[in-house]
């Protein structure tokens, strides 16, 4: 058990009630924000989203879809033009943000250089004006869960980057949020230090399962690996949302599917059971009101996605054959690049002793049920749809 857990449960076994956070949960109402003298430029455009109490939600999309706004919203930093923002159930649209009951890291750590790692992580407590003799028990449990209790008497400039963004981190808890809203938080890290925080959030939402936590971000790695759900943003709209698994395996637009992973989006047409494509039938899930003849796109995964003849398994694989146009090492797979009448086809497959030559004519195979059918033109967000999917 950490022992910051280990501390709390300590509090409630001598009688004493541990501080209670304050509410937890998001709800936004329908919000726009737009700037411009007149409103002319709208950023965020009926935003309509709900983050359950303990969940961690991503905004994942492109740069200026309007995910850092929605998370700006939320800390008071951006006024809606129209809607509402909810935390706790409570409507804190007008409410200044020292008064949302907020925490908040962003990508540049936002650290003071004069000031130790201890008052840091302290001055959010100061400015609630916490009782002071509270404060160093709060600010030792800060960072105690974010592994900096050996680092609170130096500054900043003796850190490495990821223990500034710990030592930010720290500083958000301190106040004991009930909603925590991460902006970027390691966009300015290496990788490997990036897969470190990952890791390190991850524990710190299980040791704080009751605080709502908004992650803004454009890496789908750290989206996927982190998030109860995500929600998908392009144009200032909100495009899709679900769970990471559901979003990978089964995307309702082809943005979705192309931003949310690498993906294959082949031009398709219904026929019965299957679809044609190229000329060729292949075998894959269809819904039932699919019209026949109707126009599709297929998405298939590169990874699931073999080099060769179908497998020994009664020949229920879908084939394609096309030539190779260019071969990517990645290490412990190959990418192949294979042009299949034309349409580029991406293949992930294990490291090969011996790869295609560029020219090489080769077959390729997917499963029918590793692949995904998208309706045509459901490229922005469908009719009816709803934060928990269609209405």
């Amino acid at each position: 058990m950490p022992a910051s857990v280990a501390t709390e449960s300590a509090r409630i076994a001598d009688g004493s009630t541990p501080p209670a956070r304050p509410a937890s949960g998001i709800r936004f109402d329908n919000v726009s924000v737009a700037y411009g003298r007149h409103g002319e430029h709208t950023v965020l455009d009926s935003f309509d989203l709900t983050v359950e109490p303990g969940e961690v939600m991503a905004l994942l999309g492109p740069s200026g879809s309007g995910k850092t706004t929605a998370l700006r919203a939320v800390a008071g930093f951006a006024r809606p033009v129209s809607g509402r923002v909810l935390i706790g159930g409570r409507d804190v649209t007008e409410l200044p943000p020292h008064k949302r009951g907020i925490g908040m890291v962003v990508q540049q750590y936002a650290l003071f250089p004069h000031m130790k790692v201890a008052e840091n992580v302290a001055f959010g407590l100061k400015a609630q004006k916490t009782p002071r003799a509270e404060i160093p028990g709060r600010v030792s449990e800060a960072l105690e869960m974010t592994g900096m209790t050996a680092y609170a008497g130096r500054h900043p400039r003796e850190l490495s980057g990821g223990q500034q963004q710990r030592v930010a981190l720290a500083r958000a808890l301190a106040i004991r949020p009930g909603v925590l809203l991460l902006d970027e938080p390691l966009s300015a890290l290496d990788a490997q230090l990036r897969s470190g925080m990952l890791a390190e959030l991850a524990r710190l939402h299980r040791e704080l399962p009751d605080v709502s936590i908004l992650y803004v971000t454009h890496d789908q790695i750290e989206a996927l690996t982190l998030a109860d759900r995500i929600a998908v943003l392009d144009k200032a709209r909100l495009q899709d949302c679900d769970t990471p698994q559901q979003l990978y395996r089964r995307p309702r637009t082809e943005f979705t599917a192309s931003f949310v992973g690498t993906a294959n989006l082949l031009p398709v047409t219904v026929r019965g059971k299957g679809v044609d494509f190229a000329g060729q039938s292949l075998t894959v899930p269809v819904d039932e009101e699919a019209a026949e003849g109707a126009t599709a796109t297929l998405c298939v995964r590169p990874h699931l996605i073999g080099l060769g003849e179908s497998p020994g398994t009664g020949g229920h694989h879908n084939t394609l054959r096309g030539t190779v146009t260019e071969v990517q090492w990645r290490g412990s797979t190959h990418r192949l690049y294979v042009a299949v009448d034309g349409h580029r086809v991406l293949a992930d497959v294990r490291e090969l002793r011996e790869t295609p030559a560029l020219g090489d004519e080769v077959t390729l195979h997917f499963a029918p049920g590793d692949a995904a059918l998208i309706p045509a033109g459901l490229t922005e967000t469908p009719a009816g749809f709803t934060e928990d999917g269609f209405a």
